[in-house]
């Protein structure tokens, strides 16, 4: 398949807490994290602390493929992660970011039912943003 579409997904937790307790407690090193208090790189700092972990880019037409192995590292994890959501003030979400070109073939994004499940076990959000170019862009 010749395409210049592409994804990303990954699993975030969002909210006030120490991303160093969450590590702990999931037995799992995050691919990003940061506390509320840390600095971006403009120097600002950040309102809310991150968690985030099961980053994918290896695009797959079928998006669903690429949600499975972002959740696939926390699924025997729904307690530990449902114990966080009520102990700490957090979020969970299933990022997907498609960049979709003009006239590729457009991917399929629809959450499998064990993607279903996953989310609504941990009552977690589905986070969609999409964007759209034109054909000639690069």
């Amino acid at each position: 398949m010749n395409t210049r579409n592409h994804c990303c997904t990954c699993f975030k937790i969002v909210g006030n807490f120490n991303p160093d307790d969450i590590s702990e407690q999931l037995g799992l090193a995050p691919e990003r994290a940061w506390k509320i208090g840390d600095l971006r790189r403009n120097g600002t700092p950040y309102d809310f602390a991150l968690w985030e972990i099961g980053k994918c880019t290896e695009y797959d037409v079928e998006v669903e493929n690429q949600m499975r192995k972002t959740v696939a590292v926390l699924q025997d994890k729904i307690p530990v992660l449902n114990q966080i959501r009520q102990a700490c003030d957090v979020s969970f979400f299933l990022e997907i970011v498609p960049t979709i070109y003009a006239n590729d073939i457009n991917p399929c994004l629809a959450p499998s039912l064990d993607i279903i499940d996953f989310c609504h076990a941990t009552r977690t959000q589905i986070d969609i943003d999409i964007y759209v170019c034109n054909s000639e862009e690069e």
